[in-house]
């Protein structure tokens, strides 16, 4: 019921808002229908709500919400790499969030920056890599903890998936971008290892990954994640235009874009969670999404007093750069 009385009111505000912009009650009615239609016919429904649990609340070992090492926890260890993956394991990770990218040879490796110039003692865009070239790079060349992970290398998406399953971590794939790549390469991997249907999950900032994810295959679990004022500010804060007609428009489009992730985006690629800045989460956001039977996940949540409210107050899962100590954020 609760669902039904949303799309009321999302489709009377659709009408509303046609009507204002055609002035035509009939153009509105048709628009709204064609919508409507386009809705009930494309949208995906979620995987089942039991399958769902079994990603999304995995038992924690302190019996507390589940903790997921952000890049495998990269305060802890070099991110996106095989000795993260194990340091979050050891200490304490339910899960990993791990960052999927592509070599100029399309091997599926892990890397979340365009370049490798940031976390390796290489240079240059990933995508003008070969996997060759790639492996001779040291991951761990620009860590804080370089001594520690001496050679440490950028792993192939296969070693990390079977280094989460040897340690029985829930994987997050973030995916950023090449959505039928992204879904093809990890389908087959669900296909190689069916345990990760109830052990993994794909999210992506782009709708348009998602759906694509959901419709090579609708039995995944999957997420969108969410930044409000993402087109408008970077994840400090800071404007990405002086422009005061660029600010006014991104900042527009950023209501719209925040409008169509709760109300239509996660009806129409049927997700079972959303993972939100820890920012914008309050435990009236939490109820409205556990409401609607989407889980919310916060990120980055890199402080004793933030892990404290997630834990007690919240109770909702988290991801985290540290498991160990309190620390700086990493974008």
């Amino acid at each position: 019921m609760l669902q039904m009385g949303d799309e009321v009111m999302y489709f009377s505000a659709v009408f509303l808002l046609l009507m204002l912009g055609t002035r035509s009650a009939t153009w509105a009615s048709v628009l709204t229908a064609f919508l409507y239609i386009f809705m009930v016919m494309f949208r995906f429904p979620p995987v089942p709500a039991e399958q769902a649990g079994r990603v999304m609340r995995p038992r924690a070992p302190s019996g507390g919400v589940p903790v997921v090492a952000h890049r495998g926890g990269c305060h802890d260890a070099p991110e996106n790499t095989l000795a993260a993956i194990r340091e979050a394991s050891r200490n304490g990770a339910t899960g990993a969030e791990l960052d999927l990218s592509f070599t100029a040879d399309g091997v599926p490796v892990l890397m979340h920056d365009e370049t490798v110039d940031r976390t390796t003692n290489g240079s240059g865009a990933i995508s003008k890599l070969s996997f060759v070239q790639l492996r001779r790079l040291d991951a761990a060349a620009r860590h804080r903890l370089k001594d520690k992970f001496v050679g440490e290398k950028v792993p192939t998406l296969q070693e990390a998936v079977e280094e989460c399953i040897r340690h029985q971590l829930t994987i997050i794939f973030n995916v950023k971008d090449q959505a039928d790549k992204a879904a093809a390469v990890l389908h087959a991997m669900y296909n190689k290892f069916p345990a990760l249907y109830n052990s993994s999950i794909v999210s992506s900032f782009e709708p348009k990954v998602i759906y694509k994810m959901r419709q090579t295959d609708p039995n995944v679990v999957t997420a969108l994640t969410h930044r409000p004022w993402r087109l408008s500010r970077f994840s400090d804060g800071t404007p990405r235009t002086l422009s005061t007609w660029g600010q006014l428009w991104t900042g527009v489009l950023d209501v719209l874009l925040d409008w169509a992730h709760h109300h239509i985006l996660w009806k129409l690629c049927g997700v079972s969670a959303i993972m939100v800045h820890k920012d914008f989460i309050s435990q009236d956001y939490a109820q409205y999404w556990a409401e609607r039977g989407v889980e919310v996940v916060g990120w980055t949540v890199n402080t004793a007093v933030e892990k404290d409210y997630y834990n007690n107050r919240l109770k909702i899962g988290y991801i985290t750069d540290s498991l160990l100590e309190d620390c700086d954020p990493h974008y």
